[in-house]
């Protein structure tokens, strides 16, 4: 919105600012951590009022956690309102990608703040049954998989590429849509699963959404897709705007949710951050280079596919129990020892993934 008063400036002073991306990403970052910190404790007060016993705990679950009892969830409104102020304050609004991602953000809000509203209301655990919540979780990645196909570059359109071997496009026509369906409803479900201790989730989507908010503004500069050798895709670079506010948010939303959590983001949160980056990715035309920058988030994806396949054929677990992280909490691991070495992790992967930029 603020990038309407460009039309003030006679292409110079301070109204000129507005132009750069890089000076409206700044104040996108600044707008969302003042909001984090603003809007976090009366927010909190108000959903540890209306929620009475907090999030319901998994009975089934680490002992350690029956302490967390009467923690308010959904604080995951609180990072969605700093992105969706700050994009829209920041951001050009009549860019194509920005409103797919906003989109998807949104979208997957909504099914995660039904499913925390019918486990606090009912203090269940099950929530909304997964059919449901995939089955609108694959509607709305249809919808966002088939808008960014549209916008991209004709020579791009429908295809997937690859990191690394960058001179290769493979033509998926319309099977496209249901790969890059998969990839935002992955990535959603993947944060969802991690999200399971005191600022575990939170900041591995700062750190993959940050990097790929810069591949997404590298993308969107033909000077810098010619020296950095990737496939030119025109008005991705305002994503950066959107990864600003994402880090932004994720900052204010982390002074919170740091152990020991004041509140959990909840499926509200950890939905729509995860819908975000899988949006992001297929918007940019990096989803498998998603695979490495949110390595984490697969390894504990991957650990509960494994752990449910490997006992339903032998009656045995792989992992004391999953998703990975718990696995960790009952050998004995301290949570604030595995939170800081999942971040660790998270930010290796990421610099890989940046990496991949350069690689020929």
């Amino acid at each position: 919105m603020l990038y309407w008063l460009t039309e003030l400036s006679d292409g110079g002073g301070a109204f000129n600012l507005f132009r750069y991306i890089t000076f409206r990403a700044g104040g996108a970052f600044l707008t969302a951590l003042l909001f984090g910190f603003l809007f976090g404790p009366p927010l909190i007060n108000v959903l540890r009022l209306r929620q009475g016993k907090g999030q319901p705990i998994r009975t089934d679950g680490p002992e350690t956690h029956f302490t967390k009892a009467g923690t308010p969830t959904m604080g995951g409104l609180l990072i969605v309102g700093a992105l969706l102020s700050s994009t829209i304050l920041w951001a050009r609004l009549d860019n194509p990608f920005v409103w797919m991602v906003l989109f998807v953000t949104m979208a997957y809000a909504a099914i995660g703040f039904a499913d925390d509203y019918a486990k606090v209301s009912k203090q269940n655990a099950a929530g909304l049954s997964s059919k449901m919540r995939l089955l609108l979780g694959f509607v709305i990645a249809a919808i966002a998989s088939t808008w960014a196909a549209f916008y991209h570059p004709p020579d791009l359109s429908w295809n997937l590429a690859l990191p690394v071997f960058k001179n290769t496009l493979i033509h998926l026509g319309w099977f496209f849509v249901p790969f890059a369906m998969i990839v935002i409803v992955g990535a959603a479900n993947a944060v969802n699963l991690t999200d399971g201790l005191d600022g575990l989730a939170i900041m591995p989507v700062m750190i993959a959404g940050g990097t790929l908010g810069i591949i997404a503004y590298a993308v969107g500069r033909v000077d810098f897709t010619e020296y950095l050798d990737v496939h030119y895709v025109p008005g991705t670079g305002e994503i950066l705007i959107f990864s600003a506010a994402l880090f932004g948010g994720g900052l204010g939303f982390l002074w919170y949710n740091a152990p020991p959590a004041a509140v959990f983001m909840g499926d509200t949160g950890s939905l729509a951050l995860g819908g975000a980056l899988g949006a992001i990715a297929v918007a940019t035309k990096h989803e498998i280079v998603l695979a490495i920058v949110g390595g984490l988030f697969v390894v504990e994806a991957l650990s509960v596919i494994i752990q449910v396949l490997y006992f339903k054929r032998t009656g045995k677990r792989v992992f004391l129990m999953a998703p990975i992280h718990h696995h960790y909490e009952k050998k004995g691991w301290a949570e604030p020892q595995i939170v800081i070495r999942f971040w660790i992790i998270a930010l290796i992967l990421a610099l890989i993934g940046l990496a991949t930029l350069k690689v020929r």
